[in-house]
C-alpha cells in the first residue's frame, strides 16, 4: 500500500465536530495519483513507487520524461515524487492513489515548502532578544559577539545569525485528519500545513 499521496493546498477555513466545536482546517487537494514507475529490490536495491500528480500539457514535457511517461503507459503529470514501500513488486504502473486510501486514517504528516520570507536579522530569524532602548546604545538589533579572540579565534560552524529565511521542506507530524471528500478529492486537516495557497504538499499516513 502506498502511504503518501501529494496535493495542492487551496487555503484554511473551519468546520465543525460532533460536539459542536470550531476547527480549523486546511483544505488540500490530494490526488488522484498515478503510478508512473515501480522499483524492487531485485532490480533497484530497494522498493520504492513514483507517483505523480497534475496535469500538464504534451508541449511542455521535455523528450527524456516523455519517454519515461510512455514507457510507463501513463499520461504526462506536472510533479513526480518517490515513495518508499515494503513491496515493490505488489504494484504495477498505472496504479492511482486516492483520498479513499485514507478513509481510515487518523493522523497524517505533511511534508511541503515553507513560505519564503527573504534576508532577515537574528532577532526575526532566531527569536534572540534585543538591547536596551536607551541613549547611547548600539545594540539594539544587532546579534552580539560572535566568537571569541584567542580560541578558537574563528565563528563557529552553525551559528545563529542573519540570513535567508523560510522556502525550505518542512515536515508538520501528527495531523489529525478530520474529514475527507472522496468525490471532490478533498482531506481537511486540522491546524496549518506548510506553504503558501496553491503550494504542493505531501501528505502520508503517520
Amino acid at each position: 500500500m502506498v502511504n503518501t499521496i501529494i496535493g495542492r493546498k487551496l487555503g484554511m477555513t473551519q468546520v465543525w465536530d460532533d460536539n459542536d466545536n470550531v476547527v480549523p482546517v486546511t483544505v488540500v487537494q490530494a490526488g488522484p495519483c498515478v503510478v508512473s514507475q515501480v522499483k524492487t529490490k531485485a532490480h533497484d536495491g530497494y522498493d520504492a513507487v513514483q507517483i505523480g500528480f497534475g496535469d500538464i500539457s504534451a508541449k511542455h514535457v521535455n523528450k527524456p520524461l516523455a519517454g519515461h511517461f510512455t514507457a510507463a503507459g501513463v499520461e504526462p503529470m506536472r510533479y513526480l515524487r518517490e515513495v518508499r514501500v515494503e513491496k515493490g513488486e505488489e504494484h504495477t504502473t498505472g496504479d492511482k492513489v486516492t483520498v479513499a486510501d485514507f478513509a481510515e486514517v487518523k493522523a497524517v504528516d505533511v511534508i511541503g515548502t515553507s513560505k519564503g520570507k527573504g534576508f532577515q536579522g537574528t532577532i526575526k530569524r532566531w527569536n534572540f532578544a534585543r538591547g536596551p532602548m536607551t541613549h547611547g546604545s548600539r545594540n539594539q538589533r544587532r546579534p552580539g559577539s560572535i566568537g571569541q579572540c584567542a580560541y578558537p579565534a574563528r565563528v563557529r560552524k552553525g551559528l545563529h545569525m542573519a540570513g535567508h529565511m523560510g522556502d525550505e521542506r518542512v515536515t508538520v507530524k501528527n495531523l489529525k485528519l478530520v474529514r475527507i471528500d472522496a468525490e471532490q478529492n478533498l482531506m481537511l486537516i486540522k491546524g496549518a500545513v506548510p506553504g503558501g495557497k496553491n503550494a504542493i504538499v505531501q501528505v502520508r499516513m503517520a
